[in-house]
């Protein structure tokens, strides 16, 4: 006999927590790979995205553009926000015995992926742009060069752990569109015969 699943989840009430099944499962670990990946992003911005060069105005790293420095800090904020809000309600998400709200989070993860997904491939194609205008004159002794390439380098990765996190529901959508269309047809044959 098959237990019943709605969304990517056992129903509420049928398994108690169980750590090492929810640090090894699949969303939860491309879940911390984006809260790592943002962190680094925003923390090599905030220690080494600016620079001084003979004024005490800081100047971003990036082609002296302050609005590619404060695109890669929003962003990698609000997204390691979003995972921190996410790993929570995964760990809630089992327990959670009201399908609706089942579907609103699954909803609302979906679209949150799919726009951090865009927002980082932006600020990768954005940064590199901007890194690669950047004449190495700008920059004395190379100041600053190796977090704007770990910068770069981890957009991109957050890129791929969004993307993947996006796909992840979109299959658990898939899954319970198609339970429930098979619970149509079976009720359907049940009535008709």
């Amino acid at each position: 006999m098959e237990t019943a699943v709605a969304y990517g989840a056992m129903k509420a009430g049928r398994v108690p927590f169980d750590p090492v099944a929810f640090f090894t499962h699949p969303r939860t670990i491309l879940r911390l790979l984006s809260w790592v990946f943002s962190i680094v992003v925003f923390s090599c911005i905030v220690n080494e995205g600016y620079i001084n060069i003979g004024s005490e105005r800081l100047l971003c790293v990036f082609n002296k553009n302050a609005h590619a420095c404060n695109y890669g800090m929003t962003v990698g904020v609000a997204c390691f926000l979003g995972s921190i809000c996410f790993l929570i309600l995964d760990v809630y998400f089992p327990s959670m015995s009201n399908l609706k709200d089942r579907k609103r989070v699954v909803l609302f993860d979906l679209i949150f992926s799919g726009v951090a997904s865009f927002l980082w491939f932006v600020g990768f194609c954005f940064l590199a742009n901007q890194w690669q205008a950047t004449s190495p004159d700008e920059l004395p002794l190379a100041q600053g060069s190796d977090a704007a390439r770990a910068i770069i380098t981890f957009c991109f990765f957050s890129i791929l752990s969004w993307v993947c996190t996006f796909f992840i529901h979109i299959m658990y959508m898939h899954t319970f569109l198609l339970s429930v269309f098979i619970i149509f047809i079976t009720m359907f044959a049940e009535h008709s015969s």
